[in-house]
C-alpha cells in the first residue's frame, strides 16, 4: 500500500452487557478513524417504537406485523453517535428501564432480527474507512466475514457494578439479576443468540481498566490491519 494508507477494516465486538463494549468500541473507532455502530441501540429503538405505539410485547406475531414500519437511522460518528426513529432523536428514551426490560423479547422476533441485520450490514458495507460494530451476534450472524472479531467477557459481579454505575441509583444485586436474566434470554433465543464466534479473540475485562481494554483491542486491530 502506498504512503501507508490504512486498509478499511471491519471489527466485530460482541459480548454481554456490562463488559465495557460500548465504551471500548467507541474509543477504538475514534482512535483508529473508523465509523462506529451500536447495534443494541437499534434494537432498543425498535423496542421503544413498539412501546410508544402500544404493541403487545408478549405477542411475537403483533411485533412481526409492524416491524418494518419504523425508520431507524444510526449516525456512525464515534465522537457523537446518534439514533433516530422516524426523524425523532431517541438516544435518551431508549435507555429507560422500561425499554431495557422489553428489548430481549422484541429482539428475539425473527422478523425484527432480519430487518435490523440488513440495516447493520448495509451500514458496515457503506463505511469507507472501516467500522467497529458492537453487539451480541455480530461476529456470528451479522458480519461473519469481519476482519477481526472480539468477544468481551467479565464476571457477573464486575458487570453489575459497572452497569449500576451507568444506571443512576440502580441496586447492584437487582442489576446483576437483570443482567443474568437478559444473558439467559439472549443466549438461548433461537434466532442469532448471543454467542462467541469460533474465530473470535476473547478479552476478559474483569481485572482490566477501560484504558487497558481499549489498548488491547487497538493493538489487535492494528495487527490485523498490518496483515491485510
Amino acid at each position: 500500500m502506498e504512503n501507508g494508507a490504512a486498509q478499511p477494516v471491519i471489527v466485530a465486538i460482541d459480548g454481554p452487557s456490562g463488559t465495557g463494549k460500548s465504551s471500548t468500541s467507541k474509543a477504538v473507532a475514534a482512535r483508529l478513524g473508523l465509523s462506529y455502530l451500536d447495534t443494541g441501540a437499534q434494537y432498543r429503538a425498535i423496542t421503544w417504537w413498539m412501546v410508544v405505539n402500544g404493541i403487545d410485547i408478549d405477542d411475537p406475531t403483533a411485533i412481526a406485523a409492524v416491524a418494518a414500519k419504523p425508520e431507524i437511522v444510526s449516525g456512525t460518528d464515534p465522537a457523537a453517535p446518534t439514533i433516530t426513529v422516524d426523524g425523532t432523536d431517541v438516544a435518551g428514551p431508549i435507555r429507560t428501564q422500561d425499554v431495557t426490560a422489553k428489548v430481549s423479547a422484541v429482539s428475539a422476533v425473527p422478523e425484527v432480527r432480519t430487518l435490523i441485520t440488513e440495516l447493520q450490514r448495509s451500514l458496515a458495507a457503506g463505511a469507507g474507512r472501516g467500522i467497529v460494530v458492537e453487539g451480541r451476534d455480530i461476529g456470528t450472524t451479522v458480519l461473519p466475514d469481519a476482519d477481526l472479531k472480539i468477544f468481551l467477557t467479565a464476571s457477573p459481579e464486575a458487570r453489575a457494578a459497572r452497569r449500576s454505575g451507568e444506571l443512576k441509583g440502580a441496586d447492584v444485586r437487582a442489576t446483576r439479576e437483570a443482567l443474568v436474566r437478559r444473558d439467559a434470554a439472549d443466549s438461548s433465543r433461537k434466532t442469532s443468540p448471543l454467542a462467541k464466534a469460533d474465530d473470535a479473540v476473547e478479552v476478559d475485562t474483569t481485572e482490566l481498566t477501560l484504558d487497558q481494554v481499549i489498548d488491547r483491542v487497538v493493538s489487535l486491530v492494528e495487527e490485523k490491519r498490518a496483515a491485510k
